[in-house]
């Protein structure tokens, strides 16, 4: 089966994974690039200051200055164009280097402070370093700053390669970690897919990072719960279907004997109650039905305002005391005889007391009582009300599936008066419409079953 794609297309969580780690590896390596580069230079010219330094410290200590040094300048200069000049104790400067002293180093030198600075030699800049000797006088070095650019040149160049290199393992590693990240989710996305298809008991992985594995536990309670829910419906729709098809056959039945003339004149009226009697029940069953689906909407009304629940409760048992009378039910109402305000939609209440009431009538015998009570919630938080019966009450077992939709009605259609099955359903779903909850015992004071339902309280009173 083919789902719809809707949105978008967006690309995958994988090449978007890679694609930011390429791109943040490669703003890294900009920045160290950078870095490098604006470094290599002078870490370049600091190089050859520290080994001019070292050599001019070494020709520095030898006892005899100006002869053993400018007689040996032409050997020390080397393949970097390091030049030498001797100044003497007096000022004399001699050397290929002269010319780069200037007043400033020679005065610094003489007075035995060591220099390192910049200077021309030929036209070109030079780094000079200068060490004041042992016995007087000084020793510069000078070398040509070509020699620096080179070095920087290659330090640059030995960075390049490293940074590339760096930037690629970078990518590599994010697309192994896009990977690895991506399977679990698309294989949840696999599995969330057939479950939309209608396929169940499809294993989620649990295994991998918390969260992935927080994923694979929830597509499995998913699974279970979908399994369940469509267990109910099925359930549900059967039950529905018996029930709608016994009025339909005793219909469908009598209508084909009234048609073939088979119904004696004298037993017409007695046919065309039993026809009265089932399309009423038929009618009551499809309401239920009708209540239920309102119920589940999510644009069902309410009109919600402070209500006296006292008052609402005395205009039901006004209501189902005859009705009570008539099947030899006394009823009885416990009130606290001052009002219960409410934050509540009355008519809704109205509609669940009734339903409560009919339920519990249809299982009270003769004699027995039908109790409707209201009374104020402990600590001022809303309030309760009751109904009550004499009947044969419920198991633990009933009380665990009370307000499953026909669970009762499938259990004990053959041994107790029962109506559509959907009373209790609509019930606990119109109590949490009206922001309350319900709750059932299996035997109450009086022996039978016993409903309570908490409501809210108005504003005001809270």
């Amino acid at each position: 089966m083919n789902l719809p794609r809707s949105g978008p297309r967006r690309g995958s969580l994988a090449r978007n994974i890679v694609v930011l780690t390429t791109v943040v590896a490669a703003l890294a390596v900009a920045l160290t690039g950078l870095v490098a580069w604006q470094t290599a230079a002078h870490g370049a010219e600091q190089r050859e200051r520290d080994q001019l330094t070292r050599q001019a410290t070494v020709l520095s200590r030898l006892p005899a200055l100006s002869e053993a040094l400018f007689n040996g300048a032409q050997v020390l200069a080397g393949p970097n164009g390091v030049q030498l000049a001797v100044i003497a104790p007096d000022g004399t400067v001699s050397g290929t280097a002269t010319p780069a002293v200037d007043r400033t180093s020679k005065s610094a030198l003489l007075s035995g402070e060591p220099v390192s600075a910049d200077g021309i030699l030929g036209g070109q800049d030079v780094l000079l370093v200068g060490q004041p000797g042992v016995r007087g006088g000084a020793v510069v070095l000078t070398e040509p700053y070509t020699v620096v650019t080179r070095n920087t040149n290659q330090i640059r160049r030995n960075v390049i390669a490293p940074l590339i290199v760096g930037m690629l393992g970078a990518a590599l590693a994010g697309a192994l970690l896009a990977r690895r990240i991506a399977r679990p989710l698309v294989k949840a996305a696999q599995i969330s897919h057939r479950l939309a298809a209608g396929e169940r008991g499809v294993p989620a992985p649990v295994d991998g990072p918390r969260e992935t594995a927080d994923i694979g536990r929830a597509l499995n309670v998913l699974d279970e719960a979908l399994a369940r829910s469509e267990n109910r419906q099925r359930e549900f729709l059967l039950s529905v279907s018996h029930d709608l098809r016994t009025p339909l056959t005793a219909l469908q039945g009598y209508a084909e004997a009234l048609a073939d003339g088979l119904i004696e004149p004298d037993r017409l009226a007695e046919v065309g109650g039993i026809l009265a009697d089932e399309t009423r029940r038929l009618d009551r069953f499809l309401g239920d039905l009708l209540d239920l689906a309102r119920l589940e909407a999510d644009d069902f009304r309410l009109d919600v305002a402070p209500s006296d629940l006292c008052a609402v409760v005395a205009e039901a048992a006004a209501f189902w005391t005859g009705l009570c009378a008539l099947h030899g039910v006394d009823l009885r109402l416990e009130e606290p005889g001052r009002p219960v305000i409410v934050e509540t939609d009355a008519f809704r209440v109205r509609q669940l007391i009734d339903g409560l009431v009919q339920n519990a009538l249809r299982v009270t015998p003769q004699g027995a009582p039908l109790v409707l009570a209201v009374r104020a919630a402990a600590g001022g938080g809303g309030a309760e009300l009751q109904v009550r019966d004499g009947g044969p009450g419920l198991t633990d077992d009933d009380v665990r599936v009370a307000f499953d939709h026909g669970a009762l009605h499938e259990r004990y259609r053959d041994t107790r008066p029962v109506g559509s099955g959907l009373g209790l359903a609509i019930a606990h779903r119109l109590t949490g419409r009206l922001g309350g909850a319900i709750r059932v015992d299996g035997h109450g004071p009086e022996g039978g079953a016993c409903f309570t339902v908490a409501l809210p309280p108005a504003p005001d009173a809270a």
